[in-house]
């Protein structure tokens, strides 16, 4: 069993809203993900649309090592590519359209495209178009209007012009097609996760429930060996997938609100109602859930954010989510430290405005299980006494998680001793897990956990904290008990 790390805590861990990074070329150096993850990053991405099985599994080790230096547990997050709906290559590389320019959409294409067409990486597009959709390339910065479909090629009009290069993606407004959300090379790409124990697989283009429930029985069966089960994310970037959030839920541990497909299919301006839907759906389920997508972009070349970034990722930490998210600012940007210094700042200046509403979300609620209703009083009692923390003894995270769902200016400690779970824990929003063997013995266990938390300064003489834990100990779901403290 891995020792327990006796760094003292940082003020990096009295943020509650968590930092996803993704590693990339910016990134990659050993000495600066340990300080990316030393300056605030709790999850770590693996972007599987770029890159070889070898390297996935090379960066795995990069980040497990890192932490170790930097002494704090990260999750990894593999991140899978999805189906490739995009365009083919060029003969150029890429072509300009105009307005009103005819341009085709040839599945059968083997040549490279050229001004009047190109080839599709999706084969199957043909068959989901008629004469009247809008097609939009390139996040849409490119519109084109189909005017027919004869075989398997699109026949359209470009309506917003600009330069078309090799592999861009293409949308339709309004969602509708019906590439599956997982791919032959999406398998293979979770066996490879699941060989270095990745602590969530987030499935690209989920449209419902079976979507999340197929991901979940391949993550099961290819971590089976390693006795491992990582958490599901489900990223929501399909229109289809909206009028089905809430099965989308319930079948996922948690949910990405991915804004750039999103936005392209339903229109930016339905975006960030549709933001504040998801993030108060996912906590009201239980479920985690990360904000992403274009936070920090500014970031990639500048070394400050705009105002307006500033207020985007703010409203996401009021809104309630548990993680922002990094891509291209820290896989490719120029200043990945400093955007994760800039982003770790702006979510504990938005926590300090946040409105304590224990009563309020408590009120006319039902909690029919013991353990979850043990959570839900610790939450009500430290908040009333004022306590300095509160604190969970717990084997699968559950507790923790569930008192991560309400809003509260206490830090909730997960002391547990199982590495796999302390690590999933990197992504519940306020909770910092710290991993402790324990005693199977109640008292024992309690002063173990005292004593753990005074060697880390978390308490001290005098300070009063809530802990929670289940008899007999280490049972999973077995929270039966909270007891109030005063450290002697």
């Amino acid at each position: 069993m891995k020792q327990a790390d006796k760094t003292p805590v940082s003020p990096v861990t009295l943020r509650a809203t968590k930092i996803v990074a993704t590693l990339g070329p910016a990134s990659s150096e050993p000495e600066l993900l340990e300080k990316m993850i030393r300056a605030g990053v709790s999850v770590v991405r693996l972007n599987f649309s770029h890159g070889t099985a070898q390297d996935h599994i090379d960066r795995a080790v990069l980040v497990r090592e890192a932490a170790q230096r930097a002494g704090r547990e990260v999750a990894i997050m593999a991140d899978l590519q999805g189906p490739k709906i995009r365009v083919g290559k060029f003969e150029q590389g890429r072509v300009q359209l105009d307005p009103g320019m005819k341009f085709v959409l040839d599945a059968s294409r083997t040549t490279l495209g050229d001004i009047q067409g190109v080839g599709l990486d999706y084969k199957e597009l043909p068959r989901d178009l008629k004469a009247g959709d809008v097609l939009l390339l390139n996040d849409g910065l490119i519109v084109l209007t189909v005017e027919a479909v004869r075989g398997e090629q699109v026949h359209t009009v470009v309506k917003l012009g600009g330069v078309l290069s090799n592999n861009k993606g293409i949308n339709k407004q309004g969602g509708g097609l019906t590439a599956p959300a997982l791919t032959a090379k999406d398998m293979e790409d979770i066996r490879t996760a699941m060989s270095f124990q990745a602590d969530y697989v987030a499935v690209s283009f989920p449209q419902n429930a079976t979507d999340m429930e197929m991901a979940r029985q391949l993550c099961n069966v290819a971590a089976a060996e390693y006795r491992h089960k990582p958490g599901l994310i489900a990223k929501i970037e399909r229109a289809e997938a909206i009028p089905n959030l809430e099965a989308i839920l319930r079948a996922s541990d948690g949910i990405m609100v991915a804004r750039g497909d999103l936005a392209v299919e339903v229109g930016n301006a339905a975006v960030p109602a549709l933001q504040k839907r998801m993030i108060r759906m996912a906590r009201e389920l239980d479920k985690v859930v990360i904000t992403a997508t274009q936070m920090m972009e500014s970031m990639i070349n500048n070394p400050v954010p705009t105002r307006a970034e500033v207020s985007d990722v703010a409203n996401a930490v009021l809104d309630g989510t548990d993680a922002v998210m990094l891509s291209a600012e820290t896989a490719a940007g120029k200043y990945p430290l400093e955007t994760i210094i800039e982003m770790a700042n702006i979510c504990i200046e938005a926590e300090k405005a946040e409105d304590v509403r224990l009563d309020a979300d408590f009120s006319g609620k039902d909690f029919v299980r013991i353990d979850q209703t043990i959570a839900m009083g610790a939450l009500f009692t430290a908040h009333h006494l004022g306590a300095k923390a509160i604190v969970a003894l717990t084997d699968s995270g559950s507790t923790a998680l569930w008192m991560s769902r309400h809003r509260i200016h206490i830090p909730i400690y997960a002391l547990t001793p199982n590495l796999a779970t302390q690590r999933k824990m990197a992504q519940y929003r306020n909770v910092h897990a710290l991993l402790m063997d324990t005693s199977a013995d109640r008292d024992t266990a309690l002063e173990q956990a005292e004593g753990h938390l005074k060697k880390r300064g978390i308490v001290q003489s005098g300070d009063i904290y809530a802990i929670t834990c289940g008899e007999p100990m280490g049972s999973p779901g077995g929270t039966n008990m909270l007891k109030i403290c005063k450290v002697a």
